[in-house]
């Protein structure tokens, strides 16, 4: 990949181009785009040079751990955890703001739904511009007259459910691919979907026949995975103000550092 930006310098520390073309390759970019791809490569090697360098400045020595059996962090991945470990001071989450978000956002509390759901799956096969055609063209005449769904789903559907006229029984949230489910959360009962879902089996035309929406359930039942995450959130808000404050006063050029 041709350099689209000028050298990138970290308090005198020069990110050769080439370390950033094969960061880039971790950071997706719209068709046609790679200067995004390669601004957010050379952001993230920015931030990294800047945590390395204030791990030395500290005096910081190398203490790999294992992070998979048999495999250990790099000298410089154990190095920034090591600094972010001394460094990161998030704030502490109350029960007190935990029942405040529960208050506020019942409905993501909720017990898993159950669905009665039926569907027509066309495989991507070698050719998935012709399948999303194929599916197209069947979720038109299951518009036209929705009494053919059973029919078409047997003549067409790629799943076993196709002896069944389609019909998945019940079924509820996380036992289908995340494409699927919010396109069944988005139906009204008795509905059918009015555009094909693309998911990796291919393209559904998705009917939902009933709902039973979960129970909100009681605080305590979800008062632990709610304070996990409110602390995550909490650590990385703490961690991207140690990084802002490094990059306030470092001397950079090349790239910019207040989207990293």
């Amino acid at each position: 990949m041709k350099p689209l930006l000028p050298d990138v310098i970290v308090n005198g520390e020069v990110i050769a181009p080439e370390r950033i073309a094969a960061e880039a390759q971790n950071h997706p970019a719209p068709q046609g785009k790679p200067g995004l791809a390669w601004k957010a490569a050379a952001r993230a090697l920015a931030v990294r040079a800047l945590l390395l360098q204030e791990a030395a400045r500290r005096g910081l020595t190398a203490d790999p751990q294992e992070t998979l059996p048999g495999q250990l962090e790099t000298p410089d991945e154990a190095l920034i955890r090591q600094l972010l470990d001394l460094a990161v001071d998030p704030e502490p989450v109350s029960e007190d703001d935990l029942r405040a978000l529960y208050a506020a956002h019942p409905d993501r509390y909720r017990a898993p739904s159950l669905f009665e759901a039926a569907h027509i799956l066309i495989p991507r096969g070698e050719d998935a511009h012709a399948a999303r055609h194929l599916a197209e063209a069947v979720l038109a005449q299951v518009l036209v007259d929705p009494r053919r769904f059973d029919d078409l789903a047997r003549d067409h559907s790629a799943c076993p459910s196709r002896a069944n006229g389609g019909r998945l029984g019940q079924i509820s949230a996380g036992d289908t691919v995340p494409e699927f489910e919010a396109a069944l959360e988005a139906l009204d009962e008795g509905q059918i979907g009015a555009e094909v879902v693309a998911s990796r089996y291919g393209f559904h035309i998705i009917r939902l026949d009933a709902r039973a929406r979960g129970e909100v359930l009681p605080f305590e039942a979800v008062c632990a995975p709610m304070l996990a995450a409110q602390e995550k959130a909490a650590w990385m808000r703490a961690s991207r103000r140690f990084i802002a404050g490094l990059a306030d006063a470092a001397e950079v050029s090349g790239i910019t550092l207040q989207a990293a």
